[in-house]
């Protein structure tokens, strides 16, 4: 059986033909516009109708999404999701069944699939990028929590909180990539635009004082919530992802930073690399439609 799958972020849309056994045959990227919905909704459906051999729908989003009824409640940077139910909107346009589940639950259940957490009973993932998402599978199930809000690690403390909004003192708010970019594009009088991820490593690696300064304290704010979770979940592993993980030396680096705090061998990167979404997005569809898959393995 092929599924239309499918991987929403802010600034790109990821979009594969996957078969219900994990196997990735064509995939796509279409590039978003200041996170816009209607934009990701018509490539949605121009792919759909590209690929007719599809008997499916399945959706990595960010945000609060019940898995279950497939509204979102919150669409994360995607303001146009929110309080959108928008399994029964695609279902109505594609007359096919779609499954949704929130992006870094996805990632986790790829690498439960497919990946270095195939074996593994108790273990997190931890998302790194514009936000810090996270998944938490326990006892060998995924959590979701009461409000489907489970893992939203972005939201935890990286220090104490003082007198304004309390949010402005978590990860979200401290340790992220577009935190570290703007941090240094404001220090070089440079427009955000104008910086990247890249550059501020490549600086770090190239020994700018600047960036090491910088680039040390975006990793302390990550050590922090890290240790914060192997306390208070005790994994096998945490597992991290997102583009910077891509990047050589990358987690050598975490490493020698969580030495400080005494997890360096509890952390490793993900294994399925960009293609996670669409790939656990394909797990959670297969869950979803169980009886269908049998009637068409």
């Amino acid at each position: 059986m092929n599924i239309a799958a499918f991987d929403i972020g802010g600034t790109a849309l990821k979009m594969g033909v996957v078969t219900s056994a994990g196997e990735l045959r064509v995939k796509g990227k279409e590039t978003i516009n200041h996170s816009d919905g209607d934009q990701i909704l018509q490539a949605m459906q121009t792919w759909i109708a590209a690929h007719p051999e599809c008997e499916g729908v399945a959706i990595s989003a960010p945000g609060y999404i019940n898995p279950h009824t497939g509204f979102i409640e919150k669409g994360g940077a995607i303001h146009k999701f929110d309080n959108f139910a928008i399994k029964a909107w695609l279902e109505a346009r594609t007359l096919l069944p779609v499954a949704i589940e929130n992006d870094a639950n996805c990632v986790l259940l790829a690498e439960r699939w497919q990946g270095k957490a195939a074996e593994l009973t108790n273990f997190l993932v931890m998302t790194i990028g514009t936000g810090i998402g996270g998944a938490v599978f326990c006892n060998n199930q995924l959590l979701h929590g009461a409000h489907f809000r489970g893992g939203e690690f972005g939201y935890m403390f990286t220090e104490r909180p003082g007198p304004r909004d309390v949010t402005r003192y978590t990860m979200n708010s401290t340790c992220t990539l577009r935190v570290l970019r703007c941090r240094y594009a404001e220090h070089v009088g440079r427009a955000l635009e104008e910086v990247s991820g890249e550059e501020i490593f490549d600086r770090f690696d190239a020994g700018d004082a600047v960036c090491q300064r910088l680039v040390g304290e975006f990793l302390n704010g990550l050590g922090a919530g890290l240790y914060n979770l192997v306390n208070v979940f005790d994994p096998q592993v945490i597992l991290l992802g997102g583009g910077i993980v891509e990047r050589p030396g990358f987690l050598q680096l975490m490493r020698d930073q969580m030495a400080w705090f005494g997890i360096e061998n509890q952390i490793d990167t993900v294994s399925s690399g960009n293609d996670a979404g669409l790939i656990g997005a394909v797990w959670h569809f297969n869950q979803q439609y169980r009886s269908q898959n049998s009637d068409h393995s």
